[in-house]
């Protein structure tokens, strides 16, 4: 059966964006998306998860050894 604009319009209301949601991390005070691991710091939930100057050295390394290698 055909539904009427305004019928149509009415179920597709829900369907708009919604933005992510961002908080300040406790520790170093960037935004964040909620519940994930702060890029910036390393810090969830006041611990140390990620160990972000060994992950940059590492990087670095990577990057040195395929500069030399070319």
């Amino acid at each position: 059966m055909r539904h009427t604009k305004s019928h149509t319009a009415n179920r597709r209301s829900h369907h708009a964006l919604v933005s992510t949601g961002l908080t300040a991390c406790a520790n170093c005070k960037n935004f964040k998306k909620r519940h994930t691991v702060c890029s910036s710091c390393g810090y969830y939930r006041g611990m140390k998860v990620l160990d972000l100057v060994k992950k940059m050295e590492k990087k670095q390394k990577k990057e040195k050894a395929a500069q030399a290698k070319s």
